[in-house]
């Protein structure tokens, strides 16, 4: 049966409201009083610099989508520069950023429209005002998923409802501006020194942040290689104008002194442009357009946790799409999870959480655009539906800019230094992640580890595989004196020297494994087990080298009584092929003994299949065999026995 799929249900006008609602978020609202408290009037230039640099910066969004229209996105032009551990490291910063984002834009939205303190009663509960404000944020949350959940055409017709708010709204306290415009407020126009003007573009660059949501979708959009470039480069262009618009007859209507200090600026504007009724009325109108830009990021952030699951560099559970709904409820699920821990850490932390995520972003948006270099080069006859204009000069000055932006954050702000070594170790939390998560799908990344960690499998060998493992594996089989075993994956011999003592000097032993090195310290602890033993004492071993063995038995071992195997279900790419030739080379009656790590340090969850026993049972059953599964707890993870014998028929176990 074809799993589902995405569906294309997304037009141009659609996608062009969405991309506006998501890119615009809290900073059109907020960050005109931090650019004016940073460099007063001046800092309409830093708004003209930087709506200039991200209307060419969209350009290269939109030439990177035209080539690559998929779910992944920014992820997805980076795994084609790049390759895989470079675009899951872009990936897995851009799941961080995406998830900061969410939970700043709650945080803003609710202290926007609740700026309490102190303890507030609701329906006759009493609580803190800060616990009070997290409920709503976690309601918020957990009610936009579920529409995610819903599907993209719920989803749709709820963003385009959010983006006609959010461009009402500041539309409607532009015209009064422009219609009221105070060219005296400008002057002086200089009041700060001219290095302010930089800070500024670097704390404001927040509000163009989110062309990587409009690429997200583009999957699902309707000729998305020629609509979704389209949208990007004309959505930017629309809020480049909006932005100087608001800002420029924001300042004109209030001093950029008090405007500065401002915690509610639109609050403000709307009271002196429509009385303190519209003030109200403003204010509910501001919470809603953020919450819509909320709303924007949740629906389109889990398609970059489903494209990266597609190229297993994430855990297959989010990969699933949901038959009837068409939406990856999984990567939503976990979405909703990684969110709410934001939002409680960073709860009354707007600023934090801004500066948290900016410096994410702007390396994030410096290697998408590179990319776009080394694409061209790769990939030079790749169709494009638009071209970057002098794109390689182009992205080497916006690059240096982007760095040069954080360089000088990091010297004017106090803060700086603190958010971003946390931003840092956010990042670098992904290596490991990388590296187990290849252990579990790529062989050659498999080869190496286990190469390289070969020796100090030998040391940890009591850890890995302790006595009462070894001691139920053969409880569970029957006597193996006189027997051909296989040993399927052997590691460094440590249940190979039992198993050659158990099938004593008329048996046999194959002991294959996919590293050399693992091998080697297996051979050679055989020989010394030789030297030490009569070999009337134990049967011979046969070890094979086998690079292939994530998808198959060695097609040199003609026979089995027994196939042994401990840690690698979990590797396995190819089970069905891989029990088919176990199936081949056992008799019938033949026994199997699978044993495998589950729930890996108690956090990284198991391979999909492996999850439940009924699921396991029936994967076996399929390929000839039958099975029981027993689970038992370990120190540091637990361990799933799959006991069972080759049969037509399911046996019953004792």
């Amino acid at each position: 049966m074809e799993e589902p799929k995405l569906e294309k249900t997304l037009s141009y006008p659609v996608i062009l409201i969405i991309t506006i609602n998501s890119i615009l978020g809290t900073g059109i609202f907020f960050l005109p009083a931090v650019g004016a408290r940073m460099s007063g009037p001046a800092s309409l230039i830093a708004w003209a610099i930087l709506s200039v640099v991200a209307i060419y910066i969209s350009m290269f969004f939109a030439e990177l989508t035209s080539m690559f229209p998929k779910a992944g996105g920014v992820y997805e032009f980076c795994k084609q520069a790049f390759g895989r551990f470079w675009s899951f490291i872009i990936g897995w910063m851009t799941i961080i950023a995406g998830n900061i984002t969410i939970a700043m834009l709650v945080v803003g939205a609710i202290q926007y429209l609740l700026p309490l303190t102190g303890e507030v009663t609701y329906l006759g509960i009493t609580l803190h005002s800060s616990i009070f404000k997290i409920i709503i944020c976690i309601t918020f949350v957990l009610f936009f998923n579920y529409i995610a959940y819903r599907g993209m055409k719920t989803s749709a017709a709820m963003l385009v409802g959010f983006g006609v708010v959010t461009l009402g709204t500041l539309t409607a306290l532009i015209i009064p501006g422009l219609m009221h415009f105070n060219a005296g407020n400008f002057t002086p126009f200089l009041v700060t020194p001219k290095i302010a003007i930089i800070v500024t573009i670097f704390l404001i660059a927040e509000t163009f942040f989110g062309w990587e949501t409009a690429t997200f979708l583009a999957a699902e959009t309707k000729k998305g290689e020629k609509v979704v470039p389209k949208a990007l480069i004309i959505s930017t262009i629309i809020i480049a104008l909006i932005s100087l618009l608001f800002v420029a007859t924001s300042l004109s209507t209030i001093n950029w002194r008090i405007f500065g200090l401002s915690i509610t600026p639109l609050t403000d504007l709307a009271v002196i442009h429509y009385g303190s009724l519209g003030g109200t009325i403003f204010t509910w109108l501001v919470y809603v357009s953020i919450i819509g830009s909320v709303a924007g990021w949740i629906v389109s952030a889990p398609r970059l946790l489903l494209a990266m699951t597609e190229d297993k560099l994430i855990l297959t559970q989010f990969k699933k799409i949901h038959p009837k709904r068409k939406t990856p409820y999984n990567a939503i699920l976990f979405q909703t999870g990684l969110t709410i821990i934001l939002i409680i850490m960073g709860f009354g932390s707007y600023k934090i959480l801004l500066e948290l995520l900016i410096p994410l972003v702007l390396v994030m948006y410096s290697a998408v655009i590179f990319s776009l270099v080394v694409l061209r080069k790769k990939m030079p006859y790749r169709e494009r539906h638009f071209r970057v204009p002098f794109a390689k000069i182009g992205a080497f000055f916006i690059i240096m800019f982007l760095l040069s932006l954080i360089g000088m954050w990091l010297k004017e702000t106090s803060t700086a230094i603190g958010s971003l070594t946390l931003a840092v170790s956010l990042i670098g939390v992904g290596f490991p992640v990388y590296f187990l998560i290849e252990m579990y799908y790529d062989p050659k990344a498999i080869i190496k580890i286990n190469d390289s960690f070969a020796y100090l499998a030998l040391l940890t060998e009591r850890i890995s595989l302790p006595m009462k493992v070894r001691r139920k594996i053969f409880l569970l089989l029957n006597d193996l004196e006189r027997k051909t075993v296989l040993e399927y994956g052997c590691s460094v011999g440590t249940l190979t020297l039992l198993l050659a003592r158990k099938v004593g000097p008329f048996g046999k032993v194959y002991a294959t494994d996919i590293s050399i090195k693992h091998l080697n310290i297996t051979q050679k602890r055989i020989e010394k087990h030789k030297k030490k033993y009569s070999s009337s004492f134990s049967g011979k071993v046969e070890t094979l080298h086998d690079e292939k063995q994530m998808i198959r038995i060695h097609p040199s071992i003609p026979y089995a009584d027994v196939v042994v195997s401990v840690g690698m279900l979990g590797y396995i790419q190819d089970v069905k092929k891989v029990l088919s030739d176990i199936y081949e080379i056992l008799p019938e009656g033949g026994e199997i003994c699978f044993v495998e790590f589950g729930d890996f340090f108690k956090v990284i969850p198991n391979v999909e299949w492996l999850t439940h026993n009924s699921v396991i049972e029936k994967v076996f059953r399929d390929a000839g065999f039958s099975v029981r599964v027993i689970r038992e707890k370990g120190t540091f993870w637990n361990y799933i026995y799959v006991y069972g014998i080759k049969s037509e028929h399911d046996v019953p176990f004792i």
